[in-house]
């Protein structure tokens, strides 16, 4: 009964008008549902729902959410049900206590990294309809954090990681800095217990060493701000080991190096006064270059608010100090639990107005599975931030690392699909190229363009890569479905017959398939063969090869056999692609190798790799050019040159092959003496023609040895 009394009066002192009948009766019944259940530290189970209730009673929060707090963990671990907690205490409270409720009803044959999506997925969709959700996740977690070390070793060390990986980085989305950096340093102690022993042994010697510094510090501070006639707080904090031992890796600098091993906070009253402050310290000690950043002009995501600047303080000690009001000091520390006032304002409970909340429910949309929801959420919980202006003066907020792509479908993903270049402060560059803060970006765009996979290789944001994810997964489909429906037509035409879709349809439940689609899809990729669909189809005429390669290898010409697939659309990664190996260009007599799952391969018809696969007649396709289709401009064509060891022969090299408009895209030299050098030089190239009279023209040159093509 004292801990209830404890808890009531807590929450009575910072909400006279609170309704604590509903705190005593959510405290009745969590202590009945859970009776004489014990928690693995020995301490009735009780206890962990009432100690999660303090946390948040300490961040001022309303009944309800506190209500939820005591009841989080009846519905899994005890008898009660979501009907008799709404029949209780209301539908507001069963729908919170719904979202918190741990998720076990999973596949137990799932991999943990699933497990944690789909509840981490879950859990965002209630967090999505109420912020509160996650506020009582997150201290359901502080405090199973800090009766960690009950568990076995490998518990311990799984829900570290994923505190690590996730609940830190959502509590410092939503500006909870101390939930956050409680939450780190717990993982921190787990997972690297060595290195956060070294850095707390580290800190108790510069404690004994310089015992007086912080105060000395703080105190000239406030004297010369009371010169200035600015009243403020001033105070000192000591960086949490993980946060230290981070900067020490990330700069690549030993303990003594760093300069803000403790933190300096200047509190004024308003704004005007933080940037006074902030002139009467500048105008006092010497600025640091590069470490001045002004988060009340330009907020963090997280509604963060501070200016943080770095100069050569009292002692010639260098010292990084942060300047905010009362209210932004406030909300630095416990962020939205800071100013959602549930029971003045419940109009603002939808976590939606968040506009990271927002961009993840696209995410959640667009993603194709829990995994890849959970990689792309991890993308948006960048905690460093550039800040970049469109060319009307709008503030785009993005990742430390990001490129015009991420800005782009940051404006909108309309905007992201079609460009094809960008401006960086007036200058075209590259769209691979790191934004950086105050950079201004114009998008230059272009109906006709769409989303390149390779974008996905250096784009940081996962509103970026799982648009571009999406793009390239419904052109896979499409092209998959365009080749496996070829495939069909070309195994019925060997038989002597017509595909007719009317046959093919009373076939799928035989097939194992919904649509027609669905089964073009299956042959394209290679999970079915089009000789099965026609055994099954036409079971009286089964095709069975009768050598070891199949019977349109033995007689053919560059333009394939009387059914050629007609090879088109080649995007590298879709249905149909080129092989590494041989460099296959538009002109070369070629053929397909099916792989189960990835398509068609397309290789020369000399290629050596291609005896590898002359025991599975099955997988191979007799594919060729189609003239007609819209190549790509450039393929790649391999040579192998050898050059006289003298000066200008690369030039030469490099002259002759662009005046035959070639293009070098890679280059190598594989061989060197004293009077010739061996390079392999990959070439642009339009097609087979196209590389021959390249060669030809490098042949001619005396500063040229020997110029040959390259397969395999």
């Amino acid at each position: 009964m004292a801990q209830e009394i404890d808890l009531v009066e807590k929450v009575r002192a910072y909400d006279q008008a609170a309704d604590l009948s509903l705190l005593n009766a959510a405290y009745t019944f969590s202590m009945k549902a859970h009776g004489s259940q014990m928690r693995q530290s020995g301490d009735p189970y009780f206890s962990h729902p009432l100690e999660v209730a303090g946390i948040l009673a300490a961040m001022k929060l309303d009944p309800a959410t506190i209500s939820t707090a005591l009841l989080h963990d009846t519905v899994e671990d005890t008898l009660a049900t979501i009907e008799e907690i709404e029949q209780n205490f209301g539908g507001e409270i069963a729908r919170l206590v719904d979202g918190v409720t741990k998720l076990s009803q999973l596949d137990v044959t799932s991999s943990t990294q699933t497990r944690q999506a789909e509840n981490f997925r879950k859990l965002f969709l209630a967090m999505s309809n109420d912020i509160r959700v996650l506020l009582v996740k997150l201290a359901d977690r502080l405090h199973n954090m800090q009766t960690l070390k009950y568990l076995s070793p490998e518990k311990r060390a799984r829900v570290a990681q994923e505190t690590m990986d996730i609940y830190a980085p959502l509590a410092e989305r939503i500006g909870m800095h101390d939930m956050k950096d409680e939450l780190e340093d717990l993982a921190f102690a787990e997972l690297n217990p060595d290195a956060r022993e070294s850095v707390l042994t580290r800190l108790d010697y510069l404690r004994e060493q310089a015992e007086d510094r912080v105060a000395m510090i703080s105190a000239q501070l406030l004297e010369t701000l009371a010169k200035e006639n600015v009243e403020a707080e001033v105070g000192g904090r000591e960086k949490r080991p993980v946060s230290i031992w981070r900067k020490m890796e990330r700069d690549r600098s030993s303990f003594e190096q760093l300069s803000d091993i403790v933190g300096f906070r200047i509190v004024v009253d308003d704004i005007p006064d933080c940037y006074k402050a902030l002139g009467v310290v500048h105008g006092k000690f010497q600025m640091v270059p590069g470490r001045f950043k002004d988060y009340i002009s330009t907020p963090k995501r997280n509604g963060y608010r501070s200016i943080q600047t770095t100069v050569i303080g009292p002692g010639q000690h260098r010292i990084e100090i942060q300047i905010r009001t009362a209210a932004m000091d406030r909300e630095a520390e416990l962020g939205v639990a800071a100013h959602w006032q549930y029971k003045q304002h419940a109009e603002h409970a939808d976590g939606t107005q968040y506009l990271w909340v927002r961009e993840l429910l696209d995410l959640l949309d667009a993603a194709s599975n829990p995994e890849e929801f959970l990689e792309h959420t991890k993308l948006e919980m960048f905690q460093d931030q550039v800040f970049c202006f469109s060319p009307a003066g709008e503030l785009i907020a993005l990742p430390r690392g990001a490129t015009p792509v991420d800005f782009a479908y940051a404006v909108h993903t309309e905007v992201g699909d079609t460009t094809v270049g960008a401006k960086i402060n007036g200058r075209m560059a590259p769209l691979r190229t790191q934004l950086r803060n105050g950079d201004q970006v114009e998008i230059v765009r272009s109906e006709a363009q769409t989303p390149s996979p390779s974008w996905e290789t250096f784009v940081v944001t996962g509103k970026a890569r799982s648009a571009i994810r999406r793009y390239r997964a419904k052109q896979e489909q499409s092209q998959y479905a365009e080749l496996g429906l070829a495939m069909v037509k070309k195994a019925f035409g060997d038989t002597g017959t017509e595909v007719a879709d009317d046959a093919l349809a009373s076939a799928l439940p035989a097939l194992s398939h919904d649509t027609l689609e669905d089964l073009y899809v299956a042959v394209g990729n290679g999970t079915v063969s089009a000789q099965s669909i026609v055994e099954t189809v036409l079971p009286e005429r089964k095709i069975k090869p009768k050598s070891r390669l199949p019977s349109f290898m033995r007689k053919r010409d560059a333009k394939g056999g009387d059914h050629a697939i007609p090879i088109r659309g080649l995007i590298p990664g879709m249905a149909v692609h080129l092989s590494s190996c041989c460099h296959p260009l538009p002109g070369d007599r070629i053929v397909g190798i099916v792989s189960e799952g990835k398509g068609v391969t397309i290789h020369t018809i000399d290629c050596d790799r291609l005896e590898a696969f002359a025991e599975s007649p099955e997988r191979w396709l007799d594919v060729a050019w189609d003239t007609d289709a819209d190549i790509p401009e450039f393929q790649v064509g391999r040579i192998k040159a050898v050059l006289a060891n003298t000066p200008g022969s690369l030039s030469t090299l490099a002259t002759v092959i662009a005046k035959n408009n070639g293009n070098i895209s890679n280059l190598k030299i594989v061989d060197r003496n004293p009077d010739f050098f061996e390079m392999r030089v990959d070439v642009e190239v339009r097609d087979l023609s196209h590389l021959t009279h390249i060669i030809a023209a490098l042949r001619i040159d005396p500063a040229i040895s020997s110029v040959d093509r390259i397969k395999g």
